[in-house]
């Protein structure tokens, strides 16, 4: 590879690298920009195995970036996809309490939504079946302004953009290690050395890795949650209209298990949140002796897993059990036909945790000489894209100019 001089380069070529470079292009008008992505297509893993689901914001913390860019990106992100034709719609959602412990934790809901501006109804249960004819609830939460949206395209979408700016987009190049040189930057690549000003690492699974490898310290270690689906087929299908979620429990991190119903028409009930042992481990029997050995030395992991041990344990048995899987879908819409659930898509969550074993919630930046790195950006990322790349191109146009 060229060794000539670049202004930045971007490592991560999914929805969150590619919204960084567009935002370079524009915030560093005439800088070089390069994207770095070691698969040999853009948005292969966390961009393209998720639910494609517009988050309005509900759940985060109030005044943390989360709840900021969230709502606002729930906004951005369907405007962005309307100006450019990508399919994406705002069907809303319902969350439903099934019973009267989860009608106290739906309230709290409803008051963490307010608190961030988002719009939301409270809903009785025959009002709720207004929307969802089969769910079963003691009271619902409706939030109109959930959308769905195709991820992958948006991604390829900026991509082209970024190439429209004159940036660069280089597939199957991975990034290895990156040097401080008196001017910047080398970063080994598997496609030979390349020299840049700025290094901004938006490596998702792997961004712990890179940070380290290139000399910052994200105080934190990602760990894979492995979130598997069941597929819905018919007639079971044509009892989820749109989008069900549960009201989430406060002893787990995740949201549980909900009923979406895609921008493809098909139903998914999902995902689990089970510790995998692959970074990129989609299916159960994929093993990474690294990705293990990372895991089992961080103090952080056996930490968690002793906060979260029953959660856990229930989690692992719901990925196991086909017969409780379908038990926590059926808390949602009783009338589902285990007939018709049947193993579908997973993907991987990529989830920082620091060395007190504590899931850092909030999207993390670490800063280093010349370099930046997006630490920690689980969902709602994809919705705050857009958002989460203006900050950081905004940090570098800051350091550029100092």
């Amino acid at each position: 590879m060229s060794t000539a001089r670049i202004d930045v380069v971007v490592v991560g070529g999914g929805i969150v690298g590619l919204a960084t470079a567009r935002a370079l292009t524009v915030q560093l008008a005439g800088a070089s920009v390069v994207v770095l992505d070691k698969e040999p297509t853009l948005a292969a893993h966390q961009t393209s195995h998720n639910s494609g689901i517009l988050h309005a914001g509900i759940y985060y913390q109030p005044g943390s970036l989360k709840a900021r860019l969230a709502v606002e990106g729930c906004e951005r992100m369907a405007d962005f996809c309307t100006e450019r034709g990508i399919a994406h719609d705002r069907c809303g959602k319902l969350v439903v309490a099934t019973d009267e412990t989860e009608r106290t934790r739906l309230d709290g809901v409803a008051e963490r939504a307010r608190a961030n501006g988002v719009t939301v109804a409270e809903l009785s249960p025959g009002e709720a079946a207004e929307l969802e004819a089969h769910v079963r609830c003691v009271a619902a939460l409706h939030v109109p302004s959930t959308g769905r949206a195709d991820f992958a395209a948006v991604a390829r979408t900026l991509a082209e953009e970024v190439r429209a700016a004159s940036g660069t987009v280089r597939t199957g190049v991975e990034a290895l290690r990156g040097t401080p040189t008196a001017g910047g930057w080398r970063i080994e690549t598997s496609k030979g050395p390349l020299d840049a000003r700025f290094l901004v690492g938006c490596a998702g699974l792997h961004s712990d890795r890179l940070a380290r490898r290139s000399g910052s310290d994200p105080r934190a270690v990602i760990l894979p949650f492995r979130g598997e689906y069941l597929e819905v087929s018919e007639p079971s299908a044509s009892l989820v209209r749109g989008l069900i979620y549960p009201v989430p429990d406060p002893r787990f991190p995740f949201l549980g298990v909900h009923l979406t119903r895609g921008l493809d028409d098909r139903v998914h009930a999902g995902p689990t949140a089970v510790l995998a042992l692959a970074r990129e481990g989609y299916r159960r029997h994929e093993v990474s002796a690294r990705d293990v050995l990372s895991m089992a030395i961080w103090p952080g992991t056996a930490r968690l897993v002793a906060r979260y041990w029953r959660p856990g344990l229930s989690e692992l048995a719901r990925s196991l059990s086909r017969r409780r899987f379908t038990e926590a879908a059926r808390r949602l819409v009783p009338d589902l036909d285990a007939a018709d659930l049947s193993p579908g898509t997973a993907g991987v969550r990529a989830q920082a945790v620091d060395r007190s074993g504590g899931l850092v919630d909030d999207f993390t930046l670490v800063e280093g000489e010349r370099s930046l790195h997006l630490v920690n950006a689980p969902s709602p990322a994809a919705t705050a894209a857009l958002g989460i790349g203006e900050l950081v191109a905004g940090r570098v146009a800051e350091a550029f100019g100092s």
